[in-house]
């Protein structure tokens, strides 16, 4: 899935990973960046309607909203609904920062653009930590897509949903 709007979140689809991509469908809201689009186009994919403007002006047929929310998860999540998944299962979507402070694996390519960011936020917006032991920091933007997406979850009478 992918509703980045930038440059530098296309470049997650600027690869070829070979016989794993086969089977593999992509989703993209209608708003993401072109480059996107060209990285994908000879995988399959789905370019999915968000409720803006920009779906209408290029003219995309209106097969209902699929892309509502703020993150990949929230999108991610309304697709399970929508096929009518009974289980949902969340894996790393705590919204938090690790206990080093660090806000994705040392290995993720764009991490200095996170520099600073976990003194900026620490002690001011805190969750509970993985398994429930205590504490975890996380930041305002993590904060309220946390807040939407457990309040989203919350009104899902049909799925089960594990994080």
């Amino acid at each position: 899935l992918s509703l980045e709007r930038i440059p530098l979140t296309s470049e997650f689809f600027n690869n070829d990973f070979g016989e794993f991509d086969k089977d593999i469908v992509f989703v993209c809201a209608g708003v993401v960046h072109p480059k996107t689009i060209e990285y994908l186009k000879n995988k399959t994919f789905i370019i999915t309607q968000k409720i803006l403007a920009f779906p209408y002006y290029i003219n995309l047929k209106n097969f209902c909203y699929a892309a509502i929310g703020f993150s990949v998860a929230h999108m991610a999540y309304e697709f399970a609904t929508h096929l009518n998944y009974k289980n949902i299962i969340f894996i790393g979507q705590d919204l938090a920062y690790a206990e080093d402070g660090f806000s994705h694996t040392k290995d993720y390519s764009n991490l200095d653009k996170h520099e600073g960011h976990f003194q900026r936020d620490k002690g001011k917006f805190q969750c509970l930590a993985y398994g429930g032991n205590g504490k975890a920091e996380s930041s305002e933007v993590w904060t309220m897509f946390r807040f939407f997406l457990q309040d989203t979850i919350s009104r899902n009478i049909i799925s089960t949903t594990y994080n």
